[in-house]
């Protein structure tokens, strides 16, 4: 099991690497394959109407003009060791992790990226405890109840909620329950959890929910299907023979093996949750890692740009060795086979 561990850690660092180099090439690479100069690029990370003296400065300061495997070293070497920018009248810092450096802000983009994450982390566990358990709850009632009123009734409903984009449903709740009805408070009031736990709640109960209901909805029909096939195995069938609880049967067996595959998409979206949901984090304005991204594509500040999506594809390559682990502890197959 542990040898197991350490070669999903070991291919968590070589997957790591490879997120480098895709994002590298995203922002480096295709750019100059697409006929874009270096003054081109440059100019991309200073923002609407450069000079030619800012250009020179950020060329300077990225080595824009130096081959592509050198600007490849000083980007890995910058997300682990820190990096420095030469300015011209002094030498800008940007320590470890450098993110990446706003030319436009004069700020790093990590500082600002932990600043977020807090918010886009409330939202993401929050929403993320909702949907796992009324999706997981609701596929396992209506497999065990297929064909009822029930079965019937929440799927049309997870039909709905797969169906309908997140920003009908969070424009229609605020709508409804912060304007017409004012029980919640509207976008953008965000308290953080350590001044007021109740507000901090209070403040997210619309996003979780507007998030929930989508995700709900998709595993509310994956697990269905998944307990629909389980509950018809050979192993299934020897375990009511020998007497054991229908409850038992049904948790510990039929649920535990249909989970594999939610919790492989659990950690996906999850991942790429903590990366910042863009949609509900500009619906309701809570001031996230999502609407930090949108607000820099807006104002073309490309390094912010960046270092989002680096953040996020580290959560996601983060979030996949966590599954691998959960895998064993799930599917005692895993642990054999390891």
């Amino acid at each position: 099991m542990i040898r197991y561990i350490f070669r999903r850690l070991a291919a968590g660092v070589v997957l790591l690497l490879v997120v480098t180099m895709v994002v590298f090439a995203i922002f480096f690479l295709v750019p100059r394959l697409a006929g874009i100069d270096s003054d081109g690029l440059a100019a991309r990370y200073i923002g609407k109407s450069p000079s030619p003296e800012a250009i020179a400065a950020v060329k300077e300061r990225l080595n824009l003009d130096e081959p592509i495997t050198v600007q490849y070293w000083e980007f890995v070497s910058g997300l682990v060791m820190g990096q420095e920018y030469d300015s011209g009248t002094d030498i800008i810092h940007c320590d470890a992790p450098c993110f990446g450096y706003s030319f436009k802000t004069n700020t790093e983009v990590w500082p600002q990226l932990l600043e977020r994450l807090p918010v886009t982390g409330s939202l993401a566990i929050g929403a993320a405890v909702i949907w796992l358990v009324a999706g997981v709850s609701i596929g396992v009632l209506s497999a065990l109840r297929r064909g009822s009123l029930l079965d019937r009734a929440a799927m049309m409903t997870a039909l709905a909620g797969v169906s309908l984009p997140i920003f009908f449903t969070g424009l229609v709740s605020l709508a409804l329950l912060s304007y017409y009805w004012p029980i919640f408070p509207p976008g953008g009031s965000y308290t953080d959890f350590t001044e007021n736990p109740l507000a901090w709640a209070h403040g997210l109960v619309l996003p979780w929910v507007t998030l929930a209901f989508l995700y709900a909805a998709m595993y509310a029909r994956l697990t269905r299907a998944g307990m629909l096939d389980t509950m018809g195995e050979d192993f299934i069938r020897t375990a009511r023979a020998k007497g054991l609880p229908e409850r038992t049967v049904v948790t510990k067996h039929g649920l535990r093996a249909a989970l594999t595959p939610i919790i492989t998409i659990f950690g996906l979206d999850f991942g790429l949750m903590l990366g910042g949901a863009v949609l509900t984090e500009s619906t309701f304005s809570l001031p996230g890692l999502g609407k930090f991204a949108v607000d820099a594509i807006r104002g073309s500040d490309l390094p912010v740009v960046l270092g989002v999506t680096m953040f996020t594809a580290v959560f996601v390559v983060i979030a996949n060795l966590v599954v691998d682990v959960l895998y064993a502890w799930v599917d005692p197959r895993v642990r054999v086979g390891a």
